[in-house]
Formats: C-alpha cells, structure tokens, sequence
C-alpha cells in the first residue's frame, strides 16, 4: 500500500464490522475517503482493518498510530462502535453501567483524543459520534443506553466548543430505530404496532444514517456541535 498523505483523504470508522459503522466505512469509500475501521471482529471491507476495544485507550492510541503510519494522516473520525441491552432499571447492574459508559462514551473519548493532535497539527479535521433518539425522548427499559448516549450529546458540544480554534468540527448523528443486527428479530422496535406510530412507518436504514454522517464531514462545513436525527419521524 503506497502512502503518500497528499494524494488521499483518510477517516477511522469504528463499529465497521456491520450495522451503522459498515454502511458508514462504504459510504466515505464510495465518496473517495481512505477507511480505517476499528472494530472487535474483522471489517475487511476497508482498506485498514484492525480489531480494537474501544474502551482500552491505549489499543486505541496504538492502532490510531498505525494507521497515521500506513495512510497517512487522520482528517475525520467517526465513533460508531457499541452496543444495545434492553433491562428495567431494577436489573441494571454496576457492571451494566460501567460497560455501557466505557464503550459509548469512553470510546468517543478515546478516539477523539487519539486523533485531535494530529488534526491539530495539520489545521483541523471531522469528529462524528453516533449517539440515539433515545438520547433525546428516552425510552422503557433503555435506562442505561439513554444515559450514555445522552452524555455523547453533553461532550460532543463541549468538545466541539474546545475544538473549534483549532479547525476540528465535531457533530452527532441521532438515529432512530435502525435495521441492524443491534435490534432482535423480537425488539418492540420492530412490531408492527411500533413501527405503524412512526411518520415514515418504517425503520431508519443504516444507509441513511450513513449519509447524514457523510454530509457532516463533507459538505456540512460550517456545522459545530450540531446533531442531526434521521429517525423516521420518531423524534420530532
């Protein structure tokens, strides 16, 4: 693989082994972006593959180096790596809470901080985080996962505050219900009598989501601190 950091743009996708991260990694290739994708499981769709927890922030500051060696350097990073459990706040464990933050809001933060020095040095850069609807209306039984999307909502505007001098935008995508392996085959997500409350009347796909994510680091130069929500209609 050649490197020559003048002749490509390069972004991280984490979460690129299926759902949201996949159709994200797919989209910025089809747009001509160099993919490295992070993920637990293989991703050899894109052009740089590494398997990564997320939530270990020394994983994810080697791997981010490995691919500044490879590609080039980082111009956009898009935090897509999680996970979804639906339990009654009685059930939500210590343990519930402490993954569930570690990998949603620890991996934004472990990404970010990974490639914010970088982007500094080269005069700015893109930061996505994928947070959820859920972040916003709430939701039974997704106490945990509400909360730690919430949180990205807090950070990614204080980040992109901070940031912001330095030319590093950060935005959010809020999806909505989305058709991908996250959702169980039997999720209340999926059933009829949900998806008939919803404008749309169907679930978003994650190529769409995708798209919004594309747009905030192409097009949508001059969005800071926004959150876009492509959610059928679930959230208005």
């Amino acid at each position: 693989m050649s490197h020559d950091p003048a002749a490509r743009k390069v972004a991280i996708v984490t979460g690129t082994a299926s759902g949201i991260g996949a159709a994200a990694a797919a989209e910025l290739e089809s747009r001509g972006w160099t993919v490295a994708g992070f993920d637990l499981r293989p991703s050899p769709q894109c052009s740089f593959d590494a398997c990564v927890d997320m939530a270990d922030p020394e994983e994810v500051r080697a791997a981010v180096a490995r691919v500044v060696q490879e590609l080039g350097p980082v111009s956009a990073a898009v935090s897509a790596a999680g996970y979804y459990e639906m339990l009654p706040v009685s059930e939500i464990t210590l343990d519930h809470w402490r993954r569930m933050l570690s990998v949603h809001v620890g991996g934004f933060v472990n990404l970010s901080r990974a490639v914010m020095p970088g982007m500094t040095t080269a005069g700015g850069g893109s930061i996505v985080a994928i947070t959820s609807e859920l972040a916003i209306g709430g939701g039974s039984h997704d106490a945990h996962y509400a909360a730690a999307k919430g949180a990205l909502l807090g950070l990614v505007r204080s980040l992109a505050a901070e940031s912001a001098p330095s030319g590093i935008r950060v935005n959010a995508v809020a999806p909505g219900p989305t058709d991908t392996p996250l959702l169980a085959a039997d999720s209340p997500w999926r059933a009829p009598e949900y998806l008939s409350t919803l404008p749309l009347g169907r679930l978003t796909s994650p190529e769409e989501v995708a798209i919004c994510i594309a747009f905030l680091l192409d097009e949508g130069a001059f969005c800071v601190g926004e959150t876009l929500n492509p959610n059928a209609g679930a959230v208005i």
